[in-house]
């Protein structure tokens, strides 16, 4: 049964996307997919191996032997262009993405009441069982706490080409994301966006994400409605030797900002369309 669903789902894709060449025009929309049904961290041997390089294995961060601390980006200034000025940041949100391993992390969520039960049913039968966008369905599916997990990806020149965030929930240890972070130019594009890949079998998940600083030094990370080619959300399936992608209404916007008393936060909704379906809320500090 779990074959028939993974299968028609990609058949489905198939049907409502169009062929795409990842090799060459369609470039942009290349990235990590999943040998197998259940993603966990499997996906991170073959994506270094496509670069030509390693991965680098969880450093420690704390203690004598302390190092620098990987980050889901190597440096915010990959992403400067005509609207986006990376010194313009607050220092604590430049830090978080530069050195994300550094930092805990708490999360509260909640639930359209209108999308609630078609969430539960795809965590039911997807996203549980595949260890990939298994959202929590309810506030005290979190409330123990959820684990990170930073690991560079670095190409043959030991440059980083992607970083892989790795969450689970305490104490069971399931994934509930498991990503791959990156700066990537959509074509026609004046700057870079923030681009995120969840690896599936024989497919992905892709978000491109515009950057915006606000007035404070916040940042703002937004998928928009627009064409194809633009930021937003994409699936990608690879089907009897061919690949295809669709581009899906699902939006998302990350607002980043420090508080009154000097603590990181994140508002993060996702929306179909302009309605919105989930709603996280994050806590971020220094890991001690």
């Amino acid at each position: 049964m779990n074959h028939v669903l993974d299968l028609g789902s990609r058949k489905f894709w198939r049907l409502v996307g169009r062929p795409v060449d990842l090799a060459a025009n369609h470039s942009w929309l290349r990235a990590p997919m999943s040998r197998s049904s259940a993603v966990g961290d499997g996906w991170l041997s073959a994506e270094a191996a496509h670069h030509g390089g390693t991965v680098d294995e969880g450093a420690a961060t704390t203690g004598p032997s302390a190092g620098p601390a990987p980050g889901l980006l190597p440096a915010m200034t990959i992403l400067d262009g005509p609207g986006f000025d990376a010194s313009r940041l607050d220092p604590r949100i430049r830090d978080f993405y530069e050195h994300t391993a550094a930092w805990h992390m708490e999360v509260w969520s909640g639930w359209s009441p209108l999308f609630w039960p078609a969430g539960e049913l795809i965590a039911r039968l997807f996203g549980r069982r595949v260890e990939q966008l298994s959202l929590p369905m309810r506030p005290l599916d979190v409330a123990y706490g959820m684990d990170s997990q930073v690991r560079v990806i670095r190409d043959r020149d030991g440059e980083q080409v992607g970083a892989a965030w790795l969450r689970t929930l305490r104490p069971s240890g399931r994934y509930v994301f498991s990503g791959c972070y990156s700066a990537r130019r959509l074509p026609g594009a004046a700057q870079p966006s923030v681009h995120v890949a969840f690896p599936l079998e024989s497919g992905n998940v892709q978000i491109f994400l515009r950057p915006v600083i606000s007035d404070d030094g916040g940042l703002v990370l937004e998928s928009p409605p627009g064409r194809f080619g633009q930021d937003g959300a994409y699936v990608v399936v690879h089907d009897n030797g061919r690949d295809f992608a669709a581009r899906v209404p699902l939006h998302e916007t990350f607002r980043l900002y420090c508080d009154s008393y000097g603590v990181l936060r994140t508002d993060h909704e996702l929306r179909i369309r302009s309605t919105w379906m989930m709603r996280l809320h994050y806590k971020m500090e220094p890991a001690r």
